[in-house]
């Protein structure tokens, strides 16, 4: 009997919380003198550097915002919820900022996996998500394809991104034969290592081995070793910082002085800490970003972030910066803070000029960007190249 007592509580929950969510589409939020933007975001867990540079590119652009008289007529609030870098927990945060928070409109979160996860979410709410940084393309299109309707994001999908590094594997390290190093609990380092082989075998590489691992792994030098057997030009190690800082470590530990690249998870100020600068010496990643743009509009976001939070922005900041600036944009366009007219107006963005390029969405909810190549030396992050879609 007390099983099923508390499963009909369970049930009850379940029916009040999917009532506040469903009955929050088209609500007319803001309707005082406030507009509240919610931040799904990664504030604590192995992947806490984004979400922090995340927030201070949120902050910085509504504060710019509000300094300018805000949105029409109101002030601009941030409410942030930490989703802990799990998906599950993303879940939890996307319900907290739309059924109690009441936003009208969600950046985050940056993980592939955790905005995989959340989508169901706000689009069973009919409140728009953004995620700065979820390039896997499952985050905006379902399993059959089919666009979601109130997702979106800021940043290139992993097609291209790997697809990018793979070029420049073969046309700049002259790499013919490529290790891979897979964190195997990651859609999105599953995914960048899926479009990165298609790429660089049909460029005529090869694939010397394939190993994985799992996220929170500490120990990786056995897996290594088998890596090293195989004499690869590169390795490829599309993962988070966490634990590609220690992969890189343990790699030169054992004399495995190859190049080592990966996509933009490895952008943090974090990873020269974890792997020790010296380490670091010869290795890649492609991102959407590069404080040394030297745009003017660039210019003046690092000028102003640096005022802020005296550091470089990194790519993080910057697609959450603009992120928010595509939000703000739509509540102007829509001139309304209802949550249906703010993702139609969202969805006709063409020719946004952001600090890290202009966004026009295609159909599939994805903005055609430019991809940049940066490299590490002692530590610092220099920018290498910029290759065009």
């Amino acid at each position: 009997m007390k099983k099923m007592h508390k499963a009909l509580s369970v049930a009850c929950i379940g029916m009040l919380l999917a009532t506040a969510l469903t009955g929050c589409g088209g609500d007319k939020k803001g309707s005082g003198d406030i507009i509240k933007i919610g931040a799904n975001i990664e504030m604590t867990g192995g992947s806490a550097s984004f979400g922090k540079s995340a927030q201070n590119g949120i902050k910085l652009a509504i504060e710019e915002t509000n300094a300018k008289g805000g949105v029409l007529g109101k002030k601009l609030e941030l409410v942030v919820a930490d989703n802990k870098s799990e998906a599950a927990e993303a879940t939890n945060a996307m319900q907290k900022l739309i059924a109690q928070d009441k936003v009208v409109a969600v950046i985050g979160p940056n993980l592939s996996s955790a905005s995989i996860a959340a989508t169901s979410v706000n689009t069973g709410a009919k409140v728009l998500a953004i995620s700065p940084m979820g390039t896997n393309p499952n985050v905006t299109v379902d399993k059959d394809g089919k666009t979601k309707d109130f997702m979106f994001r800021a940043c290139f999908i992993d097609p291209f991104q790997g697809t990018v590094m793979a070029t420049f594997a073969k046309d700049n390290l002259k790499a013919k034969n490529v290790a891979i190093l897979i964190d195997n609990s990651s859609d999105y380092a599953k995914g960048l290592a899926q479009f990165f082989k298609e790429a660089f075998t049909k460029g005529g590489g090869k694939i010397a081995a394939e190993e994985s691992y799992l996220q929170k792994d500490t120990d990786f030098k056995a897996t290594l070793t088998k890596i090293k057997a195989t004499n690869p030009d590169m390795i490829y190690i599309p993962g988070y910082y966490q634990e590609v800082g220690m992969i890189v470590k343990q790699a030169r530990e054992i004399g495995l002085n190859v190049p080592m690249a990966g996509g933009d998870g490895w952008d943090s100020a974090k990873l020269p800490e974890i792997a020790s600068k010296a380490a670091l010496n010869n290795t890649y990643f492609s991102s959407l970003y590069s404080p040394d743009d030297d745009s003017k509009l660039n210019k003046d976001f690092v000028a102003a972030y640096q005022k802020a939070y005296n550091e470089k922005p990194d790519v993080f900041a910057a697609l959450a910066y603009d992120s928010a600036l595509l939000v703000i944009n739509a509540i102007k366009t829509a001139n309304a803070v209802d949550t249906v007219k703010i993702k139609d107006a969202i969805a006709k963005t063409a020719g946004f000029n952001g600090v890290s390029g202009n966004v026009t969405f295609n159909e599939q909810h994805n903005p055609v960007k430019s991809a940049v190549i940066i490299e590490y030396k002692d530590g610092a992050q220099v920018f290498k190249t910029k290759i065009n879609p």
